[in-house]
């Protein structure tokens, strides 16, 4: 597995903030992405950590997503805010998951990245649709630790 700084090419990294981009022009809705390389913490616990240190929880709606990648321990979470939480369907999360995971397992973690996005995105527009006042709450670019 390789690690952090070798996960995702320049081209890659790109494709995954265009992706945040284009999800986020349909809802008010805040996705982020952070990719390290190994957590002595199980990787739900560890992505609820990181969500609270990128200030995910601060958002007006509480409809931050952060999608977390642990690179060598091959570990993958989403976490989503409380108020995403409280509306969508108990399968959101797992849904959306699925969709990055079936990309990972063929190595194409880009293409995972950039299929869970679009489609918390898109299932976001329902709860969440874009307003004509929406700020870009949180930054697009890919956190490392």
């Amino acid at each position: 597995m390789p690690e952090v700084t070798e996960f995702l090419t320049p081209a890659e990294e790109e494709a995954v903030i265009a992706a945040i981009q284009q999800a986020e022009k349909n809802t008010s809705g805040e996705i982020r992405v952070h990719i390290e390389n190994h957590a002595e913490k199980p990787p739900l616990e560890r992505a609820q950590e990181v969500f609270l240190a990128l200030g995910m929880h601060a958002t007006t709606a509480r409809n931050g997503v952060l999608f977390y990648v642990g690179v060598t321990d091959k570990s993958f979470a989403i976490v989503g805010d409380e108020g995403i939480d409280k509306v969508v369907e108990s399968d959101f999360w797992d849904c959306t998951k699925d969709a990055a995971i079936n990309h990972f397992k063929q190595g194409r973690f880009a293409d995972g990245l950039v299929a869970g996005i679009l489609r918390a995105g898109e299932r976001l527009k329902q709860y969440f649709p874009y307003a004509n006042d929406d700020k870009n709450e949180l930054p697009d670019t890919i956190s490392k630790g």
